[in-house]
């Protein structure tokens, strides 16, 4: 066992006093001595953090026993120290920003795809009439993503009904959508039925729940995680790498923001590329007058600070 963990959840439910909700929990997750983010909102929370192993079981414990969040589930990885640098809880219109709002608010609790068991998912999803659809972000299916999975071009994940219409094709089949924990994927499968596809899935728990229960196989690179780490290893079955270096194109997966913060591109660099432009993405960007100091993770931190 080790010392630390990290704890990835979402549950959708009702909460009347987001805001008071949010103060409290900030004050209980720092006498935890947790680190992490947490979103609150009206249709619930979302949140990854790290801390201690002891911590994190009276965390999950805690939140367990509220019956607004008896039904929670947890994604648990074990890990040698924090991976945030701070705390913070913040209250938002909703816990994963889709922007379908009023009267038109999709509510996972009401409508959304049929859940598949990772056991499940691997066994539907190379079959003739399946589509598996992506509905994470470019930087992170670029850096690694399941064999043949459709990708949406997603810069943000609010722009999704802007590209439903690239799914018009595959009206006729069963798709089945994942995204890294399951809860973009939760509100992307109840746009799809609102938009009338019929035979809707999802992954139940992401690609992490997925790694944990059959290895990860058949996903290709790396998965982006939103943490100090950036990514990590999730295929133990087939794995390969599939991301290029922004620099040269050779195949890397070392994922990086430039050291310039005026361009602060995220992708990946890899390391002969990182050393030559001094953990820059350019020859313009290292010649930058505020170009930070080379930093070998390429992961550059604001200062730690606890706040709502």
């Amino acid at each position: 066992m080790t010392a630390y963990k990290v704890l990835l959840y979402y549950f959708y439910t009702l909460m009347e006093d987001p805001e008071g909700f949010a103060v409290k929990h900030l004050k209980y997750c720092k006498e935890l001595g947790l680190k992490g983010r947490i979103i609150i909102a009206g249709e619930g929370l979302n949140g990854t953090v790290s801390g201690t192993t002891e911590a994190c079981e009276t965390y999950m414990r805690s939140l367990k026993e509220d019956i607004r969040f008896a039904g929670i589930d947890f994604k648990i990885d074990d890990v040698a120290e924090h991976v945030f640098h701070k705390m913070h809880v913040r209250v938002k219109p909703e816990i994963v920003h889709l922007g379908v709002r009023g009267e038109k608010a999709l509510d996972p609790n009401k409508l959304t795809g049929i859940h598949l068991t990772p056991q499940e998912f691997l066994e539907m999803k190379d079959q003739r009439d399946v589509v598996v659809v992506d509905m994470r972000s470019d930087y992170e299916y670029e850096l690694g993503k399941f064999k043949d999975a459709v990708t949406l071009n997603l810069e943000n994940f609010r722009d999704l009904p802007q590209h439903l219409h690239q799914l018009e094709k595959y009206r006729d089949k069963k798709i089945i959508t994942y995204c890294t924990g399951g809860i973009k994927c939760e509100k992307a499968t109840a746009l799809l039925l609102e938009s009338g596809f019929n035979d809707v899935y999802q992954l139940q728990g992401g690609v992490i729940k997925y790694a944990q229960e059959t290895g990860g196989v058949d996903f290709e690179g790396e998965l982006y995680v939103f943490d100090g780490r950036i990514k990590v290893d999730v295929n133990k079955v087939n794995p390969t790498v599939i991301s290029k270096c922004f620099v040269c194109g050779t195949p890397s997966s070392r994922m990086v923001n430039c050291a310039n913060p005026d361009c602060n591109i995220h992708t990946t660099i890899c390391l002969t590329c990182a050393v030559q432009f001094d953990g820059a993405c350019s020859t313009t960007c290292k010649e930058h007058p505020r170009k930070r100091p080379y930093n070998e993770k390429g992961y550059y931190p604001k200062p730690a600070v606890d706040y709502l």
